[in-house]
């Protein structure tokens, strides 16, 4: 087949075919094919525009409308693309010759794939960017159940791994939602980064056309339009933002699957993993693996391999457009379908999860109130200092003898710093130890409660959209 009859939208100038070993290389369709809905919003809205510059004919401009019609029912039915179709823009041309004839190859007039391309991958982007904060909104909602539930229930904290302060389970639950909040809006920062209208930029220098860029920007929901035809078609910096987002949230989602993976294991036994989201052993009958949390950990290693990728090519560019972008979207989408595969797979994993109260609270040790006996101290008047030095000697104490703090006598308390009284001993229960960090951030009760009302607060509807205004310009 030629490339004029593998309707390529270049060629003109070549004497012969392209070798098939560079077609292979070059054919993208298998990567982009996925865009072919905002490829037809973006023709509908171009052949508007011609129409508009006096480019193309009122009745051209809506032949060519009503063909797009016509290309996108066959592709939503799942017509398959041929093996002389590049990419996706390629295939909607031949569908589109095929329906109209050759007023189609009007459409191309005053626009380059480069400007092309740019503004399907950002269109598919901002959709991206309100799936994924739908979806993490969901795991968000598992989460908040849990914490409420969890509000009057103790638990050991950690720092190093080794046991730290007594806090409430509802506060570390809440600790991995406010970094899912962050990351929500981190992506909403992505999606305004790419409502950013490329179209209209040509191959690098423009249309020649008195096209209506503004009325672009309209009907295709884009918040802005780009300033410099240069930078708008080798910007990729919307699609480095949304990665960026996407692998910390992936990052997120590994520390979170650690924590309960651990808290899972018989040594801790703080939670117990459903039938659902967990498998079996091939040899051991006991075993129940948390796959689906696992799993979710070993993605974020896939998520910094694609925006590891993705920065590793911007940084080697030249300004402008080079074939080198046509793989943006390779790791882009993989990034974005890996963390809308993993985010169901945590939510419902963690919704089957229950949560053992007897073993968190008996995992708490008198040991752990050491810092309550320092600031028992510096409210009596002592120095920091010296009440860390005895607290110290207390504890080491505590280890020869072999018990716990609150196994020593009353007088080791008073030999190791005068100012103890008969009172030391109520300063190691952990529900007093708790209730004294009432700070905004802390986990004391009232502080808890503030922390659920603003987790609640965060997860109310919001009426900011990056797209839905699109103004519906039709040739009529």
């Amino acid at each position: 087949m030629s490339d004029h009859a593998s309707h390529k939208l270049w060629g003109g100038r070549f004497a012969i075919p392209t070798a098939l070993a560079l077609d292979a290389l070059n054919r993208s369709i298998g990567v982009d094919y996925r865009l072919w809905p905002y490829d037809i919003e973006l023709s509908r809205a171009w052949a508007v525009a011609l129409w508009g510059a006096r480019v193309l004919t009122l009745e051209e401009s809506k032949r060519i409308e009503a063909g797009l019609d016509s290309v996108a029912k066959k592709l939503g039915a799942g017509v398959t693309p041929l093996p002389s179709d590049e990419d996706v823009h390629t295939m909607i041309d031949r569908l589109l010759h095929d329906e109209i004839g050759d007023v189609a190859s009007k459409l191309h007039t005053g626009r380059s794939r480069n400007d092309q391309v740019a503004t399907a991958t950002r269109l598919w982007s901002v959709d991206a960017c309100g799936k994924l904060d739908t979806t993490i909104r969901g795991l968000q909602r598992v989460m908040l159940d849990h914490a409420e539930s969890l509000e009057d229930v103790l638990m050991p904290s950690y720092t190093h791994l080794q046991r730290a302060q007594p806090v409430s389970a509802s506060h570390w639950m809440l600790s991995h939602f406010w970094p899912l909040e962050r990351d929500r809006s981190r992506i909403a920062t992505a999606s305004r980064s790419a409502g950013v209208l490329p179209l209209g930029s040509g191959a690098i220098a423009g249309c020649a056309f008195p096209i209506s860029r503004v009325l672009l920007q309209g009907s295709l929901g884009f918040s802005s339009i780009s300033q410099n035809s240069i930078d708008a078609v080798g910007d990729r910096d919307f699609a480095a933002e949304l990665l960026f987002a996407v692998t910390v949230t992936s990052v997120h989602l590994s520390r979170l699957a650690e924590d309960l993976i651990i808290y899972g294991s018989s040594e801790f036994g703080f939670v117990q993993f459903g039938d659902a989201f967990t498998t079996g052993s091939s040899m051991m009958p006991q075993k129940r693996n948390p796959d689906a949390l696992e799993l979710a950990r070993g993605t974020g290693a896939r998520a910094i391999g694609d925006l590891t990728t993705l920065l590793a090519t911007l940084k080697g560019l030249p300004s402008g457009y080079n074939k080198d972008l046509q793989d943006d979207k390779r790791v882009l989408f993989d990034a974005v379908d890996t963390l809308l595969l993993v985010l169901p797979a945590v939510a419902g994993a963690l919704q089957e999860t229950r949560f053992d109260a007897r073993r968190m609270r008996a995992a708490l040790s008198s040991s752990m109130m050491a810092t309550d006996l320092a600031d028992y101290l510096v409210g009596k008047g002592a120095s920091f200092r010296d009440a860390h030095a005895a607290i110290g000697a207390l504890i080491r104490q505590s280890e020869q003898d072999g018990c716990d703090l609150d196994g020593l006598p009353l007088s080791s308390f008073k030999n190791a710093h005068p100012f103890f009284g008969d009172d030391v001993l109520d300063w190691l229960e952990p529900t007093r130890s708790v209730a004294r960090r009432e700070v905004p951030g802390g986990t004391g009760p009232g502080a808890v409660r503030a922390q659920l009302n603003a987790a609640r607060e965060a997860l109310r509807p919001s009426t900011d959209v990056s797209r839905g205004n699109e103004l519906i310009l039709r040739a009529i």
